[in-house]
């Protein structure tokens, strides 16, 4: 049975994957070579903590056992050291993970299970820059992590059925729904939600809607819980657009090119809730615990 977790990267994803597992009884340590990182990581699970209590879904003693299992560490030689599952969840960004995997692939135990939360990048290049590719699997989790349901796991071209069963029995213990897919750009869930949000893009480009009318056309209409460019901001434009790129090589299909409106926005650095400012405005250091509030 898994046991020890690590976690890489304290952003937004690696926060709450920590807070995941460690609300169900697992040992994480959350690693980041950035300290500052880590402890606003911290501050932000705690307070993810007392949304949950406030909301009655969490007890004040599950809080504190929660925060009790995470420990924060900015070596990864010693964060992974005793790690039986490590999941990497950096920038998306190809150069960062293949050199991240290929460190981990040096530092972490012989048996140990690599997972990446990518969220369009191959498996298997990942993989390819180890020597454990078998061992190697995509567990991409939907934000905020404690709360949505669905992990998409990703096999990659050597990933061994061991692994995946691991992995599903691993997510289903976690209170998760799995959803097995294969490795080809952008998997499943960001192989259909890009386009449409791209599609969205270039509606606003050619003026063909505002900005809300697009959002409320498809949440009324299509009975979405956030419209596309509400979305797009929350996800980050930047993520949106790297994305995008994962799919328009990885097919060679102009159908996945990036909205030129969407380039000059990353370009101007219009990032969305990151940046405070997107598709709509946010206020300095608020809009992002509203958006939070919605769903913990």
């Amino acid at each position: 049975m898994i046991k020890n977790i690590s976690v890489i990267g304290a952003g937004t994803m690696g926060n709450g994957i920590a807070h995941l597992f460690a609300q169900h009884g697992f040992l994480v340590n959350l690693v980041d070579v950035d300290a500052a990182q880590l402890e606003k990581a911290i501050a932000t699970i705690s307070k993810n903590l007392d949304r949950q209590i406030a909301k009655g879904t969490l007890t004040e003693e599950q809080k504190i056992s929660t925060l009790t299992n995470i420990s924060i560490v900015n070596d990864v030689v010693i964060g992974v050291k005793n790690a039986e599952l490590i999941i990497e969840a950096a920038t998306e960004n190809i150069a960062l993970k293949l050199t991240i995997f290929n460190k981990l692939d040096e530092v972490a135990p012989p048996d140990c299970i690599l997972a990446t939360n990518t969220s369009s990048i191959s498996i298997t290049k990942i993989a390819a820059a180890t020597k454990r590719p078998s061992l190697v699997i995509g567990m991409h989790f939907m934000n905020p992590v404690p709360v949505m349901k669905l992990v998409e796991i990703i096999n990659g071209y050597a990933t061994t059925k061991t692994v995946t069963d691991t992995i599903v029995a691993l997510s289903k213990q976690l209170g998760k729904i799995p959803c097995v897919v294969n490795d080809y750009p952008g998997f499943i869930a960001n192989r259909i939600l890009m386009p449409m949000i791209n599609e969205a893009i270039c509606s606003l480009y050619e003026s063909v809607a505002g900005v809300e009318e697009i959002d409320t056309v498809m949440k009324l209409g299509m009975a979405h819980p956030m419209g596309p460019l509400q979305l797009a901001d929350f996800i980050g434009l930047d993520v949106c657009l790297s994305i995008l790129k994962v799919l328009q090589d990885g097919f060679g299909n102009p159908k996945y090119a990036p909205c030129p409106l969407l380039i000059n926005m990353v370009i101007a650095g219009k990032l969305g809730i990151k940046s405070g400012e997107g598709f709509y405005t946010y206020a300095a250091g608020n809009k992002e615990l509203i958006v939070a509030q919605r769903f913990l």
